[in-house]
């Protein structure tokens, strides 16, 4: 009995490492994915882009300011003139907080009295934007505490009070995050792993080489082998925003139609991407893996589970060469914000750019593949 399961367990070694092309996604990938989990997903949130709006022009105002500009977990990339240039920033996903000084902040301070602090946030984000904010009344409470140091004793002190104020996700809701991002997943792994499964499935079965000696024109199967998959995937949005708003009241600010187009760009990615695959894989079970192989580092590096601005220089280049990346970000933009062409338009174009480059190729590469 023995004998014949050291026979089976060597028969199926030997053809699973008879395809050199297995060796990637079996020991590559872990070793990847290994190396981007300890580096680019991390619950640590550093480089915070803020903006101060500092009405006061007091020495105290700019002590809080020299505050937030040593700190790690902050940079301060912008000194506004106006509440409105808040709003703008705040929509373009250029800050994530924003830091209102009133005018009185140095006077009240002087003489004892209480002075507020509004702190706006991009709640989009909700983890995010809880841990911003407790960054933030940590620091002043650390800078109102050294104000008590070098004031001499039986002077009177003031207090600074934090106002915060979270803007298009007030209640912090995670569902109102995670949905965005579960409509990019979804779109990605159902086109992707359909697409590069259903043309190995024509292999497997024989009925490809059928197709290939049919009157059938290489980009005529190309097209009717994909257009299914992209109509299942905006079918798969519409059910996904229908049931985030109706069942965990997801926010719809933008709209639906420049929703599906910026979709359908993406579409074209990840069709190419399983048009390629399918050209590299024999069987399903290799075009399965290759796609995790492609799939997971995708996730990862999107800054759907974990912000961007966190993440070492390096994976932060890596992460410019992802259109997940972009279309996340014009997702959220669109459903939370109600962004439009004028404000996601460098999202737009990197996306125009990845789709039509990857169906070109991809399909340059099947034809060649089916010839």
């Amino acid at each position: 009995m023995f004998g014949i399961i050291k026979h089976i367990v060597r028969k199926e070694f030997i053809q699973t490492f008879r395809d050199k092309r297995m060796l990637v996604p079996i020991f590559v990938a872990p070793v990847l994915q290994l190396i981007l989990f300890g580096y680019a997903v991390t619950t640590d949130i550093k480089h915070v882009s803020l903006g101060i709006l500092d009405y006061s022009q007091t020495q105290e105002s700019r002590n809080l300011i020299s505050s937030f500009s040593r700190s790690e977990y902050f940079d301060v990339d912008f000194y506004l003139s106006g509440y409105d240039e808040i709003e703008k920033l705040l929509q373009k996903g250029k800050i994530h907080a924003a830091v209102i000084i009133p005018d009185k902040f140095g006077k009240n301070l002087k003489k004892g009295m209480k002075t507020s602090l509004q702190i706006l946030l991009d709640g989009t984000d909700a983890n995010s934007a809880t841990i911003i904010q407790s960054y933030i009344s940590n620091l002043i409470a650390r800078n109102a505490e050294n104000i008590l140091s070098e004031i001499p004793a039986r002077m009177p002190v003031g207090i600074i009070i934090p106002q915060p104020r979270i803007w298009y996700n007030p209640d912090l809701k995670s569902s109102v995050f995670m949905v965005p991002g579960v409509i990019c997943l979804i779109l990605l792994l159902t086109t992707l792993l359909l697409t590069s499964m259903a043309i190995t499935r024509e292999r497997e079965m024989g009925t490809l080489e059928q197709l290939i000696v049919s009157p059938l024109k290489p980009w005529e199967l190309i097209i009717g082998k994909t257009v299914p998959f992209a109509m299942i995937g905006i079918a798969d949005i519409a059910l996904v925003i229908l049931v985030g708003r109706f069942v965990f009241n997801v926010p719809v600010r933008g709209n639906l139609f420049f929703l599906f187009g910026v979709s359908f760009l993406f579409i074209l990615t990840t069709l190419s991407l399983g048009l390629f695959i399918s050209t590299i894989s024999r069987t399903q079970q290799q075009a399965m893996m290759t796609a995790f192989f492609f799939i997971l580092p995708a996730m990862l590096l999107s800054g759907i589970f974990s912000p961007i601005e966190s993440m070492p220089q390096i994976i932060q280049y890596m992460t410019l060469f992802n259109p997940l990346r972009y279309f996340s970000k014009a997702v959220r933009g669109i459903l939370l914000k109600g962004n439009g062409p004028s404000i996601l338009w460098p999202q737009i174009l990197a996306l125009f750019i990845f789709g039509f480059a990857a169906i070109i190729l991809s399909s340059l590469r099947f034809k060649k593949h089916l010839e």
